[in-house]
């Protein structure tokens, strides 16, 4: 393995981790400065919308995208089970009850988002019920976990084991093959949060990483980021393309890195 890929395999330096906070607030400031391509955002059917929050987040922490979305037309929901702790009872029934809430309410699969965290539970709602779910879409997620040691949330995530229900085994997902549904992976080689091998997902008919130069906390409101979910709501049901980036913004997306074999073991 390549020093590149050890690298991304173990959890971030001290350099990406301690500057995470300064470059969330620079990803904010690149989101006002391109505040004016917003008009040009891919649009959609306005499909629903569920959004999970990131470990310790809560709805409020994605406000942004939901902005974003709502403005693009799309019905956007948040959890509504406070903050983000893990896998506590209160989430694991909660989250299922919301997603048949939805898709009761409006007769048609949701596009489930998770950012961190949340788009593990992401990928778990879509295993359990496929029917529920149009694709999932992942910010950041560590969804190839091999270790606990790949992230610097763990000790946190760890504090909160004795109110957890449904441990997060590692490897996370070994043998569990492609989701039943699209997916689509958005990562960032800077992460200074998560190993960032360990979000990328095994290319598929109906599967694809996409890698940005975002901040691990500030990813949700990364304008390549935002383009890049806009861009896969914005496809038909039924009908899965893999993301290009219009020729102006190529450079904002860096080429997806293939998972390594550690990640998927």
């Amino acid at each position: 393995m390549t020093s590149t890929s050890q690298r991304g395999m173990s959890a971030p330096g001290d350099l990406l981790h301690y500057t995470e906070y300064p470059r969330a607030a620079l990803d904010g400031a690149l989101l006002a400065c391109a505040a004016p391509l917003f008009a040009t955002l891919p649009r959609g059917d306005n499909h629903p919308v569920l959004i999970l929050p990131r470990l310790h987040g809560t709805d409020m922490s994605a406000a942004t995208m939901h902005f974003v979305l709502r403005g693009l037309g799309y019905r956007t929901y948040g959890w509504r089970l406070g903050r983000n702790i893990g896998p506590t009872g209160k989430a694991v029934h909660g989250m299922r009850a919301r997603l048949d809430y939805l898709t009761n309410r409006f007769q048609q699969p949701v596009t489930v988002i998770g950012w961190s965290l949340g788009g593990i539970y992401a990928r778990q709602l879509a295993r359990r019920t496929p029917d529920a779910v149009r694709q999932v879409i992942t910010l950041g997620s560590p969804i190839r976990l091999a270790r606990h040691e790949q992230s610097r949330a763990n000790r946190l995530f760890h504090s909160y084991a004795h109110e957890h229900i449904e441990p997060l085994d590692v490897p996370l997902e070994r043998g569990k093959g492609p989701l039943p549904v699209p997916a689509t992976s958005i990562y960032s080689p800077l992460d200074g949060v998560v190993a960032w091998r360990a979000c990328l997902d095994e290319p598929s008919e109906r599967a694809e990483n996409i890698a940005v130069l975002a901040s691990h906390i500030g990813i949700i409101r990364h304008p390549a980021a935002l383009w890049a979910v806009a861009d896969r709501l914005a496809q038909p049901v039924g009908r899965w393309t893999p993301f290009r980036p219009p020729p102006l913004l190529a450079m904002a997306y860096p080429a997806p890195e293939s998972p390594a074999p550690e990640s998927l073991s």
